[in-house]
């Protein structure tokens, strides 16, 4: 869906002077390159564009042939170099700029693989609805995920005309969503947009992710104004049976946000980029240790407290986490999600790195030695 008038340039589209800089190492003074952004994957083919407009784009043979894993090939929101075949409104990407963010997750299922959800975001708005049972533990790991990606998460508590309590729901994920602004909307209703349009404005970019049914789409078409027009983004109702939606959005695209008007944005070409993506039943970590500090950071200063500078925080002596969670200081539900995330980490840190996995064996060798030598003999 391109909903902002043609042409945009590349200051629209996100264009800024470190990109100019990465470019410029990439291609030489007589190049004919262009730099494109890319608005739409799918499978081998590519929607990009340029300030000279829109191509439909593949991937040159020695760049697919360079990547070493999925992560090497275009992704929506990343720059690219292209080479545009006049005439036909089709290019070939030669090159993808360094990403300034990247939002990813591990691949669904047991493959180790990252997938990335998109690039060079400024703005993440996570989107969990109060017409479900709200999962403060869900919440923490999109945040971890966002953290890790670079860019500035945002937590937009939606369908709150739905809840009978929105105020002490709003409080309670403030108390876990640290640094991170937390808001009351309700996107069928417009209540809270005007606060959402404030992250949004020419050459930035925003994503959605969020569960299936939290009102991604629906909340993307009150911000575009097509609530109800031709180019809305496709909508389906929740199921009465769990209050849980079906996936609508499956594949990730660039919108553009047309101006406001009244505002600031008015004489832009743009009032901002949104990139929606599918919704998630569940998202997996990939490679988010500093995004778990971020979000656990209570728990990490409690740490500092702790007698034993090793401690694990499960009931060592002196451990200030413990009593900490013991004296209700502390959500030990918070707490078990912490270990859980640490522990998925680990997992893939051990299967990533066979030195690693190495180590953790013998680590455990030792233990069960320990064990067994401390077991009472018959």
């Amino acid at each position: 869906m391109h909903l902002a008038p043609a042409p945009l340039t590349l200051e629209d589209l996100g264009w800024t002077s470190h990109f100019e800089g990465e470019l410029a190492r990439l291609t030489s003074a007589a190049s004919n390159l262009l730099p494109a952004r890319v608005t739409e994957e799918s499978k081998n083919l590519y929607r990009v564009r340029s300030a000279h407009g829109e191509y439909l784009a593949d991937i040159a043979g020695k760049l697919r042939h360079s990547a070493s894993s999925r992560t090497d090939i275009p992704a929506v929101g990343d720059w690219v170099a292209i080479t545009a075949r006049a005439g036909e409104n089709r290019a070939r990407i030669d090159a993808i700029l360094p990403r300034k963010t990247k939002l990813s997750r591990k691949v669904a299922g047991r493959t180790l693989e990252e997938q990335i959800v998109a690039t060079n975001i400024d703005t993440v708005f996570v989107v969990a609805s109060l017409n479900l049972e709200l999962n403060p533990r869900r919440v923490e790991r999109y945040l971890a995920v966002v953290w890790e990606s670079g860019a500035q998460p945002v937590v937009l508590l939606n369908k709150s005309d739905l809840c009978d309590d929105a105020a002490a729901r709003l409080y309670e994920v403030e108390q876990i969503a640290l640094g991170v602004d937390v808001h009351l909307i309700s996107a069928t209703e417009q209540i809270g947009l005007d606060v959402v349009h404030k992250y949004l404005r020419r050459g930035r970019t925003a994503a959605f992710v969020g569960s299936s049914g939290v009102g991604k789409s629906t909340l993307i078409n009150a911000l575009t104004g097509s609530f109800a027009g031709p180019a809305a983004l496709s909508t389906q109702s929740v199921r009465e049976s769990d209050d849980r939606g079906r996936h609508t959005t499956t594949s990730r695209q660039m919108i553009f946000l047309p101006p406001r008007t009244g505002t600031e944005s008015a004489g832009d070409a743009t009032a901002g980029i949104l990139i929606d993506t599918p919704g998630m039943r569940e998202i997996a970590l990939w490679d988010a240790s500093s995004g778990t500090i971020a979000v656990f950071d209570d728990i990490l200063q409690l740490a500092k407290n702790c007698k034993f500078r090793d401690c694990t925080h499960r009931g060592e002596p002196g451990c200030a986490v413990t009593v900490a969670a013991e004296s209700g200081a502390l959500d030990p539900e918070r707490l078990e999600n912490y270990f859980k995330l640490q522990a998925e980490m680990a997992f893939q840190e051990r299967k990533v790195d066979p030195e690693k996995a190495r180590e953790t064996k013998e680590k455990w060798k030792q233990i069960h030695k320990a064990m067994r030598n401390a077991s009472p003999k018959k």
